[in-house]
């Protein structure tokens, strides 16, 4: 309107405003019936909504309680579920459906859940982060040790299929060899970003974690101090008699049981599995250790990969 009273053309409005020059006559006809008022948007008429915005905004308040708190059986929302608390908590009916639309609107996503075991104690694990980590870092200096996170995986013949792109209502087929054969290995990561392995197509056992301290020994030139978890191959009188021998050049810690997500290294396996060797089929177990092998290497060159599983784990690295 301002540019119409100042002698514009619809048709130079029209290009300015990046309208159609039809739209822009619409426009100015609806002002001249009706004031500048007419040209004001409008909510589309529609079925009033059945909850009120306020009451939407409780709805993360109940399902905070968690699914059990409402007689459901596991720690698990679906939508099915969640139009039942709407009805139990309102007199309120929404299929399912909807009910997925209002969890989007309310910033509710899917997502797979973490798993953790009841056994767990979150106090220590928190404590471990926040007291016994920089001290174990502390002491890595001081006593001028390579402290290293280790843990153990299996990676099996089976791929670990992600997905791909193919012609529709064409599934695409990966096949493989239907064997639990797997390559068992142990590994350990240190927060300078270092990657160190060790990989057997047998079970480990006590006699292989005293392989691979050996070889931590040997490749980083200097004492160690390993933090690992509770594994009864960590615990075996072979192991314990190695690090007795050392003198005190390798030290132990032990995590907080239940607790795999405070070890670095199941990062390490996550990104292998997951990322390295996604969709990856092998047809035996020397074919695997060699795909195994040429993923770690790829990783080695990547120490700021390595060291964002630390950061992953809640575990933040003191400046020397």
């Amino acid at each position: 309107m301002d540019l119409k009273q100042q002698g514009w053309s619809q048709r130079d409005i029209a290009e300015a405003l990046g309208a159609a020059e039809e739209t822009v006559s619409r426009w100015l006809a609806r002002a001249r019936g009706g004031g500048p008022e007419a040209l004001f948007s409008r909510r589309s008429p529609g079925h009033p909504p059945k909850l009120t915005d306020e009451r939407k905004r409780l709805i993360p308040d109940f399902l905070g309680h968690g699914p059990e708190a409402y007689g459901f059986r596991g720690e698990v929302w679906t939508c099915a579920r969640v139009a039942q608390v709407i009805a139990e908590e309102f007199g309120v009916r929404y299929h399912k459906g909807h009910a997925s639309r209002l969890l989007k609107e309310l910033r509710w996503t899917p997502q797979v859940p973490i798993t953790r075991a009841l056994q767990r104690d979150e106090e220590a694990i928190e404590r471990w982060r926040a007291a016994v980590w920089p001290e174990l870092q502390a002491r890595a200096r001081r006593e001028r040790r390579v402290l290293v996170f280790v843990d153990e995986a299996g990676f099996y013949l089976l791929p670990g299929l992600v997905r791909t792109y193919a012609p529709e209502g064409l599934t695409p087929v990966v096949h493989e060899w239907q064997t639990r054969d797997h390559l068992s290995v142990m590994g350990g990561v240190t927060p300078a970003g270092k990657v160190y392995t060790l990989a057997r197509q047998e079970s480990l056992s006590g006699l292989h974690t005293v392989e691979f301290l050996t070889h931590l020994r040997r490749v980083t030139g200097r004492r160690l101090l390993v933090i690992w978890d509770g594994s009864p191959i960590h615990r075996r009188a072979a192991v314990k008699e190695f690090v007795a021998d050392t003198c005190g050049k390798v030290g132990l810690e032990a995590l907080p049981g239940y607790a795999p997500d405070l070890n670095p290294a199941e990062g390490l396996w996550q990104h292998l599995k997951h990322v390295e060797l996604r969709n990856v089929t092998c047809l035996d177990l020397e074919e695997l250790h060699q795909e195994f092998h040429l993923a770690v290497g790829r990783v080695r060159q990547k120490p700021h990969l390595v060291q964002s599983f630390f950061a992953g784990a809640g575990l933040v690295s003191e400046k020397t």
